[in-house]
């Protein structure tokens, strides 16, 4: 497997390290996955009467970012409840968010506030598995593995086995890194994300595996892709099974390594400054460019993970220097530019993590774990922009309404896809498994 290290380590309190590497193409994905693999039984679906979004990008503030700093703050609460920012007014009459957001409270009317989202997992893998399948792990908090899913399938992959491909872009991509509960379950590694495990910001970033090699000519290889296809044939007149499906896939292969609309995609470097300025020049910004590049380009849903929001202790100078204005930058600045492009109504661009945390400030000067209220932002893809669906209570603890639950959320990303969420398949013992599991569509994003 090629694997290119590209910068440093990120964790949360679980430990989790994520090492920047570049594991692409036909040297191999999650798990020794090739490309060919990766594409294989990616049959192409039309989409179900009614889908608003083409395709969704999936913005996660892994670590849980703290609701009542950002989206929800409660000014008339007291300093310990509160904390350090103030409550600033949005383009939106009597919506409110914190001061820490001064670009996306310009453009409020682009996007919606959900404030009653809530559940009962407190960890970070565990709920992080939970958020991405909807279904609770069967696993402790603080087991590790990426991806963490190995029976049901994350809403990407769901993506991928019912919607397919629309482009030479594979359907389902993760960036910088794999989605710790992205992963494909039992739908099978044809379904895992194409994952992008580099930094966009490096100077020196591309995806190498579309730049043929400079000792390798054109014609040499032409040359090797006839030699693959006689032993195709050779192989096609012995099996006709697997071997003719093989090669329909090692050609899609071939095809996005060669495609020029592929490597138009993945080259950020395009951009002018004054868009990646912008973005900022950070990685959720670089992330949040890419992955705008990336639908424009036919890919389906992009799992942006954004890792940094656990903050334990001393979180306010981290928080006004480095994550929330980051945040702040990169989702305005999406949003704006997918709408200058008229590609906003048909992607769902969706920001969250796995938790909020806790109401009241710690001895440490941080927040701690705190699922029970949440706030999720959508914008786009037929969604109600300009609006907040839902409240907490006046310390931010916990929906003053009935709360929107993870099934009512990807019951409701199913919906505006196109996707039917009660759509079911066959598990690895033969029972059939829903895509989602219960919920309701949350009927005034719609």
């Amino acid at each position: 497997m090629f694997r290119l290290s590209l910068g440093n380590q990120h964790r949360n309190c679980n430990g989790i390290a994520r090492r920047h590497v570049l594991r692409l193409g036909t040297c191999g994905l999650i798990g020794g996955l090739t490309l060919p693999r990766l594409l294989e039984l990616q049959a192409k679906a039309a989409s179900p009467n009614g889908a608003r979004a083409k395709s969704c990008i999936f913005l996660f503030l892994e670590g849980g970012p703290p609701h009542q700093d950002m989206w929800d703050p409660k000014p008339e609460a007291p300093p310990e409840i509160r904390g350090p920012f103030q409550a600033i007014r949005t383009n939106v009459p009597e919506v409110i968010v914190s001061d820490q957001l001064p670009l996306c409270a310009q453009m409020a009317d682009k996007y919606t506030i959900l404030r009653s989202h809530s559940h009962r997992d407190n960890g970070h893998t565990t709920g992080y598995h939970y958020v991405m399948t909807g279904r609770r792990a069967n696993f402790a908090d603080g087991d590790n593995p990426i991806p963490n899913n190995d029976f049901y399938p994350s809403i990407g992959a769901a993506v991928s086995r019912t919607l397919g491909q629309r482009s030479a872009l594979p359907p389902y991509i993760n960036l910088p890194h794999p989605m710790a509960g992205g992963g494909p379950g039992f739908y099978g590694p044809e379904h895992a994300p194409f994952v992008i495990e580099a930094d966009p910001t490096q100077p020196d970033f591309e995806v190498k595996d579309l730049q043929p090699s400079a000792q390798l000519s054109k014609d040499r290889r032409d040359l090797r892709k006839r030699l693959l296809s006689g032993i195709d044939q050779l192989e096609r007149d012995r099996n006709q099974g697997r071997a003719r499906v093989m090669s329909t896939y090692y050609e899609k292969a071939y095809s996005l390594i060669t495609s020029p609309e592929a490597k138009k995609a993945f080259n950020i470097h395009a951009e002018p400054d004054s868009v990646r300025d912008a973005y900022g020049r950070t990685q959720i910004g670089q992330c949040a460019l890419l992955a705008r590049r990336l639908v424009e380009g036919g890919c389906r849903f992009v799992g942006v993970d954004a890792p940094g929001w656990d903050v334990h202790f001393n979180c306010f100078p981290s928080l006004k220097t480095d994550l929330i204005p980051y945040a702040d930058r990169a989702f305005s600045a999406l949003v704006t530019d997918l709408e200058q492009r008229g590609l906003l109504d048909e992607t769902l661009v969706v920001m969250m993590g796995e938790m909020g945390r806790t109401p009241r400030i710690n001895a440490k000067a941080g927040r701690d774990h705190w699922s029970m209220a949440q706030t999720v932002i959508f914008a786009g893809g037929g969604t109600k922009p300009g609006q907040v669906i839902g409240a907490t209570d006046k310390h931010a603890t916990a929906p003053t309404g009935n709360p929107v639950g993870v099934n009512d959320l990807l019951r409701t990303i199913s919906v505006l896809m196109g996707i039917d969420p009660d759509k079911q398949f066959l598990g690895p013992l033969g029972r059939p498994v829903p895509i989602v599991d219960g919920g309701e569509v949350i009927r005034d994003l719609i």
